[in-house]
């Protein structure tokens, strides 16, 4: 007896369909999907001007902060950096005249919060001429 094998047919998968359902998909999203810009906060920080000499005061006064957080005034160290004991030492140092220039320099590694502590104090205090040392880049001189 002799079983005859009758071959398969070999199933034929229509792609047509399925790209034209992805296609649509991709169409779908890109129409619905919103493409939101971040808000973006636009500011110039400022550069220090070589031709611009800050004039000889005799009483101005120097705040310094560290990169430890230490402040000094005047060269004199405060006991900590608490608000209270800054608002004491300028009150101290400029005997309560606010029309003295005040210079805020602070190390490159020092806290953001440490200088903001300092300006905001002596904003309260009523200093209008508040000042933030920087230094000039050295390859900056050598370009000119």
């Amino acid at each position: 007896m002799k079983l005859s094998v009758k071959p398969r047919p070999e199933p034929d998968v229509n792609l047509t369909s399925l790209i034209d359902v992805v296609l649509l998909l991709v169409v779908f999203f890109m129409v619905s999907t919103t493409f939101v810009k971040e808000s973006e906060l636009a500011i110039r920080l400022p550069e220090a001007d070589n031709a611009a000499r800050p004039q000889a005061v005799d009483n101005r006064i120097d705040v310094t902060i560290t990169e430890q957080g230490i402040f000094l005034i005047n060269g004199r160290e405060l006991i900590n950096n608490r608000p209270e004991t800054i608002r004491k030492g300028l009150e101290d140092v400029s005997g309560g005249d606010t029309s003295l220039p005040l210079t805020i320099s602070a190390d490159a590694n020092a806290r953001h919060q440490d200088v903001v502590t300092a300006m905001d104090v002596a904003g309260r205090l009523g200093f209008v001429k508040i000042n933030i040392a920087a230094i000039n880049d050295p390859q900056d001189d050598s370009q000119q």
